[in-house]
């Protein structure tokens, strides 16, 4: 493994580990795409590091499993968004 490729591995675990942040706000932050960091947390972390590669792996499932909830939110947001402008 390259070793830029290895520094942005560890950067953005510990980047995940500190803030819980999901995937795609860890891309945006980082300039990569999803799948570049879905690739390094899976795949390139567990070479390095089994046990931060376990620990970010937690932190994705319970992300993951709170997604649907995420979107509903972003769905009422919207909505109410709609219904004020249509009072304005």
């Amino acid at each position: 493994m390259q070793e830029y490729i290895r520094k942005r591995v560890l950067e953005i675990c510990e980047y995940i580990l500190e803030s819980a942040h999901t995937v795609r706000q860890t891309a945006t932050v980082f300039g990569v795409s999803k799948s570049t960091v879905h690739k390094d947390m899976t795949e390139r972390l567990p070479i390095i590091s089994k046990e931060l590669a376990n620990q970010v792996r937690e932190v994705l499932e319970k992300n993951k499993a709170e997604r649907h909830l995420r979107g509903g939110e972003a769905t009422k947001r919207k909505y109410m968004n709609d219904q004020d402008e249509e009072i304005a």
